[in-house]
């Protein structure tokens, strides 16, 4: 067991998110615990929860990590676009990809609970910041509707490609072939972007 000067607090969260990350490459999230964690950096619970707060937060944190590395690949796809039909399918082939390649990360992200607690400004904004982009695309592809119609639009769409991420993961399509699910998301996509442009 490290002694507690051994790292700083700061090396410390580094060490816990770096190792929480490593877990979820081969294991779902549900099989951690802050125990686990704590001895797989040579620390006891007390510590992470002296420096996180608590479990919930320190898992939070890595979901915060997991959406920044996120919309890091969304800006990128967003500036590789031409047109904002091209952007609104990057954002969905990145949401898409990056559940296909970091599973058990995606889904902590919408399966963690806060139990009770309020969830911290810093993670509002993230997700704030991520709807904001959703919404600006489909803003710039139909710009004379209400922002009402933006917002719900925008869920819509999200709704539908978190449908098609997930059942894929989960291997629920029932399909007795394999299902493209970019080609599902092009035609999410195409439909319902050619109905809101007539809107």
């Amino acid at each position: 067991m490290a002694r507690r000067n051994d790292h700083s607090h700061q090396e410390i969260r580094e060490m816990a998110l770096d190792n929480v990350k490593l877990f979820l490459n081969e294991h779902s999230h549900h099989e951690l615990s802050l125990r686990k964690l704590a001895k797989s950096i040579g620390y006891v619970p007390s510590t992470l929860v002296n420096i996180f707060g608590s479990y919930n937060l320190l898992l939070l944190r890595s979901i915060a990590q997991t959406l920044d590395e996120l919309m890091l690949q969304i800006s990128q796809g967003i500036e590789n676009s031409a047109t904002p039909e091209e952007a609104l399918k990057a954002i969905a082939y990145c949401y898409y990809d990056f559940a296909q390649q970091q599973p058990n990360r995606w889904k902590l992200v919408f399966q963690h609970n806060m139990n009770g607690e309020a969830l911290p400004e810093w993670q509002e904004n993230r997700i704030n910041q991520m709807m904001s982009i959703l919404e600006r695309m489909i803003f710039t592809i139909n710009s004379t509707t209400t922002h009402e119609d933006i917002v719900e639009t925008s869920r819509v769409i999200w709704a539908g490609v978190h449908g098609i991420t997930l059942l894929s993961l989960d291997d629920l399509l029932f399909s007795a072939t394999p299902i493209d699910g970019h080609k599902l998301i092009d035609n999410l996509l195409l439909n319902y972007i050619n109905q809101w442009k007539l809107h």
